[in-house]
Formats: C-alpha cells, structure tokens, sequence
C-alpha cells in the first residue's frame, strides 16, 4: 500500500496530507472530517477534488492541519488532497485544474502599520 503526501498552504492554515488506497476514511488531527468540521460547506469543501474525479471512496486521507481559521484550514486540506491525487496520476490535474483546485490561492493578511489603527484604516484626522 503506497502512501504519497503533499502540502497545502491557504491564509496561515498549512495542511499536510497522507494518501493510500483504502475506503475513503478522512481524518484530520485524529478526528473524522464531519466532527472537525461540523459545517456542510466546509466538509463540501474538503471533498470536492473526490468528486470531481468520481474517487469518493477510492482513497483513505490522514491529514494533519495546523494554523488559520476554519475556512483557511479546509481549503488547505483541499489543495494538500488535490496535490497528492496528482501524484497518484498526471491524468488528474486537467480536471482538478479546470475545477480551479490546482492553484494556491496567494492572499494573505496585510500587516498593521505603525501610526495606524489597522492595516489601512487611519486615526480620524482633526484639523483643529
């Protein structure tokens, strides 16, 4: 039983994703994905580079995740999964990326500048 892994970056979430032929169990940090990610959108979000190639089931994922929020954390996983399924077979990427799932996403948080009150937003400016 082969296992391959890849990395998947979103925001500040990094996911690293283990892959092997199996049943289709996905558990992230030792947990199911539906208790880890108790919203359906996010648990649609995790999945979808399965649907799109019709593997649901195929593929057995241990995925460790670590960082960001929620959203930024399942969108990691996704591209972690959509790595790895593109290692098991080149054929792959031509579906995942017309799916849009083979780019990484490069937004990330601005910093806070000195002499402001966030990244953009100024103090009120008083003239008097």
């Amino acid at each position: 039983m082969e296992v391959k892994n890849a990395v998947g970056r979103r925001k500040s979430a990094i996911a690293r994703v283990y892959l092997s032929q199996g049943t289709g169990n996905v558990t992230v940090n030792g947990k199911d994905y539906k208790t880890y990610f108790p919203l359906e959108t996010l648990q649609y979000v995790v999945t979808q580079p399965f649907a799109v190639l019709s593997l649901e089931g195929k593929y057995d994922a241990k995925i460790i995740v670590d960082g960001g929020g929620m959203k930024g954390q399942a969108e990691a996983i996704r591209l972690g999964i959509t790595r790895t399924l593109m290692l098991f077979d080149a054929e792959n990427r031509k579906a995942l990326k017309a799916a849009g799932f083979v780019t990484r996403n490069p937004r990330e948080v601005e910093r806070k500048k000195p002499g402001q009150k966030k990244a953009r937003k100024r103090f009120q400016f008083s003239k008097r």
